[in-house]
């Protein structure tokens, strides 16, 4: 088994290099660290317009993609180590063995008095409380296993990018599960600095084997600067993906209550409506069919600039209803 850790916090970087190792590298077996700043990974079969609570996420500078496992989604800050075991298969091995990667973490927390223990479907818990998730993907008898370890990380953020507004959504994505959580250095009385968690990690990994770092070469780094730019940064990839879904809100501005409907698929709107006691001189029917097919991200505020919002609704400017209709 080699080696890997990158020195960069930016997700799509890293999720890239990740994908890079698992299909470039198809006979060697990996244990990769890394840690994003300011994220949050949504689940490769997740509706991410119902995961993330965009206008705080906007607001703060928070990123958001999608990772190639399932499971839920989660939230990543440099108070958080992520890891990734790259493993072969056997096509008669049992799928979703999440206990067997979790050993080298419940080794280092037990050093350090840490009862933690790995329960239900894929977390590991500390006094009843989620410090650790995990997720795997399978391709071609190869299985990435990764997790999140929440060592020192920002809770009221996490809370706070991962609350969705109140809204009512009906779809066919697979909505997350948000168990209580804590951070390990919470339960500690003298915390644990990321580097010696790295370190330990390391050493329950591979114990006494010679560590085998993996050498980032020129060519390698271009393919994976290729699929961050191509794939992890794209809007196709992080949001086109989502499944049909239908939402309501409802809001009350100075100049009026707005309240919207609307029918999207692959974060496009395909029928919107806008009801409620504002004025306005033009007909609301043409303000709706101009912003079909239009994206649910920050383009928006430009689409609803465009289509002249204040004729349809006077005083309501395009970036207090664009954070209505996308949360």
């Amino acid at each position: 088994m080699i080696y890997a850790e990158s020195l960069s916090t930016d997700p799509y970087w890293n999720l890239a290099f990740e994908e890079f190792l698992f299909e470039k590298l198809p006979s060697e077996e990996v244990f990769y660290l890394w840690q994003n700043s300011n994220t949050v990974v949504v689940g490769k079969y997740q509706n991410t317009a119902e995961e993330i609570n965009h206008s705080y996420a906007s607001e703060q500078g928070i990123r958001v993609v999608r990772r190639l496992s399932g499971g839920g989604a989660v939230y990543h800050d440099e108070g958080n180590l992520n890891y990734s075991f790259i493993v072969k298969q056997p096509d008669d091995a049992e799928i979703f063995d999440f206990h067997r990667f979790s050993e080298p973490l419940l080794t280092v927390l037990n050093g350090y008095g840490l009862k933690a223990e790995c329960t239900g479907r894929n977390d590991i818990l500390l006094d009843g409380k989620k410090i650790c998730g995990n997720a795997q993907y399978l391709k071609n008898s190869r299985l990435l296993h990764h997790g999140c370890i929440l060592l020192d990380s920002d809770i009221s953020r996490m809370t706070a990018a991962l609350n969705v507004r109140a809204a009512k959504f009906q779809s066919k994505g697979d909505p997350s599960v948000r168990s209580r959580v804590t951070t390990i250095n919470s339960c500690l009385e003298r915390k644990i600095p990321i580097e010696a968690l790295k370190k330990a990690l390391k050493s329950a990994v591979f114990g006494s084997a010679d560590i085998i770092p993996y050498q980032l070469t020129e060519a390698a780094r271009k393919e994976i600067n290729r699929l961050r730019d191509e794939k992890y940064t794209s809007w196709e990839w992080n949001y086109g993906n989502d499944e049909e879904y239908e939402m309501r809100r409802e809001q009350k501005f100075p100049a009026g209550l707005v309240t919207v409907s609307l029918k999207a698929e692959k974060s496009r709107i395909i029928k919107i409506a806008f009801r409620g006691d504002f004025f306005g001189n033009g007909e609301i029917g043409e303000l709706e069919q101009r912003l079909e097919g239009a994206r649910l991200d920050d383009s928006l505020i430009q689409e609803l600039k465009k289509a002249g919002l204040n004729r349809y609704m006077n005083g309501i400017t395009p970036e207090q209803l664009s954070g209505l209709i996308i949360g």
